[in-house]
């Protein structure tokens, strides 16, 4: 189980730091670095832009510590991005019956990713993971609504320790290429604890349970790991999508 982004106990202040970047992401940056390195021998009218460039791929893998809310019945998000989309759905066939999350209709929360927001994706929710399923598929714009139907895609569910089940799905975009899993079935996972990435843009769609009231709006901003998406018990938010 994977420690918790934040403080011990004892401290009382935090200094800002740059954010790390990612191990998945390290390699990468190393190639255009070394790219841009041999332009300025080479091609050294290209050099700056691919300097910026080099930069870019470093903050598009950065990965910033979070401070997860705590306390029972809370679902947070598991990306950063805007909020595009709230409304009552049928699951898909991946996410229903009695295995997974039932045969009911949830709502799903959409959290779109630009290229400028981390994509570090987290777990809601503490828990078990009890499935992870990929999909492969088209890079349609992962604003569309029918890209969670034909894109590739990545579905997880978790398992608290009371049975209720959270499932969200991990959406390849028109830049992303690959969907990257850090868990697996059978691991326990602590809420705000990283279990992915989507390289190069893409969506997380997360699935509420009738019992919970999303504390979201649309054209809010998320942050993964912080962001109260639902809560159990809550009054629902008026105004969505049926």
């Amino acid at each position: 189980m994977a420690s918790l982004d934040k403080p011990s106990a004892g401290t009382s202040t935090v200094k800002w730091r740059f954010p790390d970047i990612h191990p998945e992401g390290r390699k990468y940056v190393l190639i255009a670095g070394a790219i841009a390195l041999v332009s300025l021998f080479v091609w050294d009218f290209i050099t700056w832009p691919l300097v910026f460039l080099t930069l870019g791929v470093a903050a598009f893998f950065r990965d910033p510590v979070r401070v997860t809310p705590q306390g029972e019945g809370l679902i947070v998000s598991p990306a950063d991005g805007l909020i595009t989309m709230i409304e009552r759905v049928t699951l898909p066939p991946e996410l229903s019956g009695p295995h997974a999350l039932g045969d009911g209709p949830m709502l799903r929360v959409s959290v779109f990713m630009s290229v400028f927001d981390v994509h570090i994706n987290r777990t809601p929710i503490t828990g078990t993971i009890r499935h992870v399923i990929y999909i492969a598929g088209k890079f349609m714009n992962a604003d569309f609504d029918k890209a969670s139907e034909e894109n590739e895609r990545q579905y997880i569910i978790v398992e608290d320790k009371n049975g209720q089940r959270i499932g969200f799905t991990q959406i390849a975009g028109l830049v992303a290429r690959r969907i990257v899993s850090f868990v697996k079935a059978g691991d326990m996972v602590v809420g705000g604890q990283r279990v992915g990435l989507i390289r190069f843009g893409s969506r997380v769609d997360v699935f509420i349970p009738e019992s919970y009231g999303v504390e979201v709006a649309l054209g809010q901003r998320a942050i993964a790991g912080e962001t109260i998406l639902a809560r159990k018990g809550a009054v629902r938010a008026t105004g969505i999508a049926q």
